[in-house]
């Protein structure tokens, strides 16, 4: 039954070539940009190296006081992290590292800016960078205070001309560093590994040890997913524990240790929704429904006027016996075999503008894949999709009264 409604569908879609023309432009184009978006999405959130293990990581990168009359939101603090982040239980690694911020270069005579991080030696156990040459700086580095660097491969090439750097010096900021490994080149999309240059946080003063803002963040590589509740509700415990420096002005102190996703919606959010990631994540879904529903709603339009064009072919259904359920079936399988074949073009569409996407120097060093992944969102999406339109005028179409439908009486 189910091959025979399949043929029967490509047989009609086949028939209606105008129609099928129409209704595959609009579904190619609506899941064309649906798919890009799903793969910038899975860029930025996804696993992908170097950060491999994303779905086992968890983020500090927002903390926050707050009272009736004012707030004050930053990034954490040297000293903020290290009392809440360290020892967690059920943490298989933590690590330390700095915003990345703009540095500068001097090269015989060139000023080449670059996006420079303070890390310490954990941050390279838990992130798999891919290194063409040498290693990374380790924890004795930067207990050490050590001037050594790791940088990545483009800023090799612009710095050395592509020539080993491993050993060689850099004059980052008016001190020279040594360079002791290069990576490959990371996109911005990946927000915890994106740099050019890393150095380690080396030597700070008492009161950056103790700072509760400043421009650091915190990164927890938990053994397994099982235990973030229990490394969640630790930290929580920990941050209701923080002294609050001026309770005349602020009541409340905010952090989360959140996953990728989760500390992006508490940044965009800035700290002031109780659960980001539902409040971000529900705003996007309702977008990427509203931007569905217009297309849909034509497509819709297109159907029932090609249900009328059908009213006698479905009036003799009907009247030989035929169950308004096996009608409905027809139909929606028609209109998902038809959002199906958009969705192939769709995708074959978008893998040609993400790799333009990919040449253009609108994101750097970025690699915006079709994988698995999106793939499945792409099916996912396509088929509900197909069933969004097709369902009501399936329903309407049901309801026809045999002698209507061979009339030609509308719906």
């Amino acid at each position: 039954m189910r091959n025979t409604s399949l043929k029967l569908a490509f047989k009609v879609l086949a028939r209606r070539k105008v129609f099928t023309a129409i209704s595959l432009v609009g579904i190619t184009l609506t899941l064309v940009i649906l798919m890009v978006a799903a793969a910038i999405f899975d860029n930025t959130f996804g696993a992908a190296a170097p950060e491999s293990r994303i779905g086992r990581m968890l983020f500090v990168r927002t903390v926050g006081m707050y009272g009736p009359n004012s707030s004050n939101t930053s990034n954490p603090g040297y000293g903020f992290l290290e009392r809440t982040i360290r020892n967690l239980p059920g943490a298989e690694n933590v690590s330390v590292y700095g915003e990345a911020m703009t540095s500068v270069i001097y090269d015989r005579g060139r000023r080449i800016e670059a996006q420079t991080t303070r890390a310490d030696g954990a941050y390279w156990q838990i992130l798999d960078f891919k290194f063409v040459e040498g290693a990374p700086f380790t924890a004795a580095d930067d207990a050490g205070d050590r001037r050594v660097a790791v940088i990545s491969e483009p800023l090799r090439d612009r710095v050395f001309g592509r020539k080993p750097a491993v050993g060689r010096s850099i004059n980052l900021g008016g001190q020279s560093y040594r360079v002791t490994g290069v990576v490959t080149a990371v996109p911005p999309t990946r927000i915890a590994a994106y740099s050019e240059v890393w150095v380690p946080i080396g030597a700070l003063s008492s009161e950056q040890r103790r700072a509760f803002m400043g421009p650091f963040n915190g990164l927890v590589l938990a053994r397994s997913r099982w235990d973030f509740k229990g490394l969640k509700r630790e930290f929580a415990s920990r941050v209701a524990r923080e002294p609050n420096a001026d309770p005349k002005e602020y009541k409340e102190i905010r952090a989360g240790l959140d996953s990728s996703f989760e500390a992006f919606a508490r940044q965009v959010t800035g700290n002031r929704v109780a659960r980001p990631a539902l409040f971000l994540g529900s705003i996007l879904a309702g977008a990427a429904l509203l931007f569905m529903s217009l297309p849909a709603l034509n497509l819709i339009t297109l159907n029932l006027s090609r249900i009328m064009e059908r009213s006698p072919e479905i009036g003799v259904r009907k009247a030989f016996g035929a169950p308004r359920r096996a009608l409905v079936a027809q139909f929606v399988a028609e209109n998902v075999v038809l959002t199906l074949i958009g969705g192939a073009i769709g995708f074959v569409l978008a893998f040609a503008f993400l790799r333009a996407l990919d040449a253009s120097a609108l994101l750097p060093d970025s690699r915006l894949d079709l994988n698995l992944r999106v793939f499945g969102y792409g099916v996912l999406i396509a088929v509900f999709f197909g069933i969004l339109s097709g369902v009501y005028p399936a329903w309407k179409m049901s309801r026809l009264h045999p002698v209507d439908a061979l009339r030609g009486g509308s719906l």
